[in-house]
């Protein structure tokens, strides 16, 4: 049965901070919480993309803004990369249906990157972020919020520890190098990836995946030579043995003991355990 824009919403909301509250309301504010990510002032522009994660964010913003001690100001902003138009009407009718008013502007993003023939996906993250950056500045925004979720965190320390020969991590905020006095923050960094699909799929709601030509034209080559998607499948298949190793990878980038490892860099500088070896 189809459902009005206002059912949308009253059930989006409700679910919130209701039926998903342990999974969804109550990780968010704690991530705000335990790593201050919006402090009194600020005017923060929250990252639409279309996809499950960012538009569940633009809603959760929003209805902490409606709520908190905290004054704070939420602008929704999308950069339309170059997506196809039934992609733009989709993120435009999801926003409409969860009461989310838009800053849309477009760019060449998707173009620019297609035609490069080695990492188009580094080079189109790349270029949005340079954009987002920008435009949250002209509207007067000092940080960018993203969608970034407790799935994307723990995979990038995997991912950089089997691929890239580093551990790495992905931090809750980080200061712009290239753009003074802005900020980007991670609300959703506490939260699990399932609950959003969960929430998603409670509401009624479809959203964009990665919505790029490159993806759409290769989409069984890029989705099978995916890194990312061959690390969710082993943590998966080492949930059914261990149910608490998610939670274990997280806590580990919490409680990294330096002391323990022969070599670490700090401000893109190495250091070697020798330095300080015989001081001790």
């Amino acid at each position: 049965m189809d459902r009005e824009p206002s059912q949308i919403v009253r059930i989006a909301e409700h679910s919130i901070t209701k039926k998903y509250r342990a999974e969804l309301w109550t990780p968010f504010i704690a991530a705000i919480k335990r790593y201050e990510l919006i402090s009194p002032g600020d005017r923060i522009a929250v990252c639409v993309s279309g996809g499950k994660d960012s538009t569940l964010l633009a809603k959760m913003m929003q209805m902490l803004a409606r709520y908190t001690e905290i004054p704070f100001e939420a602008v929704n902003l999308v950069m339309d990369p170059g997506y196809s138009e039934a992609n733009r009407k989709k993120l435009e009718e999801n926003a409409a249906l969860l009461d989310l008013p838009l800053h849309i502007f477009e760019t060449n993003v998707f173009s620019v990157a297609n035609r490069q023939e080695k990492n188009p996906c580094y080079l189109c993250a790349k270029m949005r972020r340079g954009h987002l950056y920008s435009r949250a500045r002209e509207l007067g925004c000092n940080k960018i919020a993203l969608g970034h979720h407790f799935n994307d965190v723990i995979e990038t320390t995997v991912l950089a520890m089997f691929y890239g020969a580093q551990l790495q991590g992905m931090i809750p905020k980080v200061k712009s190098l290239n753009f003074a006095g802005m900020e980007l923050i991670r609300p959703l960094y506490c939260v699990h990836e399932d609950d959003i699909v969960a929430w998603g799929r409670h509401c009624g709601l479809e959203f964009l995946r990665c919505a790029c030509r490159f993806t759409e034209k290769n989409a069984d080559e890029h989705e099978d030579s995916s890194k990312r998607k061959e690390v969710k499948a082993l943590i998966r298949r080492l949930k059914e043995t261990n149910p608490d190793v998610e939670k274990s990878i997280f806590n580990s980038i919490h409680s990294v003991c330096l002391d323990t490892f022969p070599g670490y860099k700090t401000g893109g500088e190495a250091h070697s355990f020798l330095e300080n070896y015989d001081k001790e």
